[in-house]
């Protein structure tokens, strides 16, 4: 959420980087601003009375004192309650239609990021070569059906499409590669946490999916009760409010946590005929990487995660590209993303296997999470999340880019220890 008072001292810079989104909100800003004018007359009216209130209310026990009459007095302490009262109920009406136009207003653009969509994307660099095959290269889907890894015409028997199963030296894969990406940020001093799957509402609000996307995630109801959660779309949804109206302390400073969870999208809209296999599904596993920050330590955070993604799909082995999205391309919540993106040769395309992006303090004015400053008055916390990565595509791009001429797929050599074979084999 926005500070209101950066709209309040500078609309026209707020509009402006709206328009970086290829959004036109000016009318909602401007709406903004008019309901803040109309509550702050009610707050400074409200003021005056309950002043008058209390002043006239002192007077009260000297007249009793005195023997005098204090009915009139009372009753108009009666009546400047009942006006109170009114403007109290005038002002929370007016107080919950401007958040939830606040709500509905996204990150403001860090002001290096572009204005425009993804097709203004810039690509920072390169890593490794696109492989090279001097045979008839097969994609994902074909390598992984004929050693037998992945088993999709089942996992959409049980599932439906957009569903796989791991199977055999598949499923052992699949754990290789978490286990791999898990112990790596432990050394890099992360806490792991295991999160639940099921979350309530508040949590989707803070991330700031909710109220606008709520209808992208899977929502789970309690027949018998009110209960009603959904699942995580990313284990980012629940990191981000962890520390939820809490005060952290400098010292506190930063938190880094990881967590490794199932991801469950929607994914609203048709599939494309090149997305078949794992590249985009309905469940997926992934270890996301949040971090909370000072507002100074904000960028250097940042740099740390995007270099923590990179350095996995290097140790892969990986030929991937690292592109900086425009304002348009960055998720409603964020200032800033970076994508590593890995080569699928079969596509002919990058696939994005991580995001890395910065909130700034939009999520922890939403979730009220504050830490003491040095100058001991209270701020907002940054907060900034990671793919650590996911693995839906990390799978098709090591099978495709290591893939041999018989059919076979030589392990990465950071993956060997943990499944114990250099090839898998038909």
């Amino acid at each position: 959420m926005l500070d209101i008072k950066l709209i309040r001292s500078n609309p026209d810079l707020v509009k402006a980087n709206i328009k970086k989104r290829e959004l036109n909100l000016d009318s909602v800003v401007d709406e903004i601003l008019d309901l803040d004018v109309k509550r702050r007359e009610l707050i400074a009216q409200a003021d005056q009375m309950k002043a008058k209130q209390n002043a006239e209310s002192k007077k009260i026990p000297q007249v009793k004192k005195e023997g005098g009459d204090v009915s009139a007095l009372m009753a108009a302490m009666k009546e400047l309650s009942s006006q109170i009262r009114e403007i109290d109920e005038k002002l929370s009406a007016l107080e919950d239609q401007q958040k939830d136009l606040l709500l509905g207003l996204p990150n403001m653009p860090d002001e290096d990021v572009v204005a425009g969509g993804k097709e203004q994307n810039v690509p920072l660099h390169y890593y490794g070569e696109k492989p090279q095959f001097d045979f008839e290269a097969k994609n994902h889907v074909d390598l992984c059906e004929g050693l037998g890894l992945i088993d999709y015409q089942r996992g959409a028997k049980l599932a439906g499409s957009g569903s796989w199963i791991y199977r055999g030296w598949g499923a052992r894969m699949e754990w290789a590669i978490l286990n791999f990406f898990i112990n790596e940020h432990l050394r890099d001093g992360y806490e792991l946490l295991l999160l639940p799957h099921m979350l309530n509402y508040e949590c989707g609000y803070v991330a700031g999916q909710f109220p606008k996307f709520k209808d992208e995630v899977y929502w789970i109801e309690n027949a018998s009760t009110a209960d009603r959660k959904f699942m995580l779309p990313t284990a980012e949804t629940g990191l981000v409010n962890l520390h939820r109206d809490e005060i952290l302390t400098l010292d506190e400073l930063p938190k880094k946590y990881i967590a490794y969870t199932p991801c469950y999208r929607r994914e609203a809209g048709s599939y494309r005929a090149e997305e078949r296999g794992m590249i985009r599904g309905h469940q997926f596993n992934k270890v996301e990487m949040v971090q909370y920050t000072t507002e100074e330590g904000s960028d250097a955070a940042f740099e740390e995660l995007v270099s923590k993604a990179e350095r996995l799909v290097q140790e892969l082995g990986l030929h991937y590209r690292l592109s900086k999205l425009a304002a348009g391309d960055c998720s409603y919540s964020m200032a800033r993303t970076y994508d590593i993106e890995v080569w699928i040769p079969s596509m002919g395309i990058y696939k994005e296997v991580s995001s890395a992006s910065n909130a700034r303090s939009y999520q922890a004015r939403r979730g009220n999470i504050k830490y003491r400053g040095e100058d001991k008055k209270l701020h907002f916390a940054h907060t900034l999340n990671a793919s650590g990565l996911a693995t839906s595509r990390v799978m098709p791009a090591i099978v495709e880019q290591y893939q041999n001429a018989d059919g076979s797929v030589t392990v990465p050599e950071v993956l060997r220890p943990y499944l114990g074979i250099d090839v898998i084999k038909p």
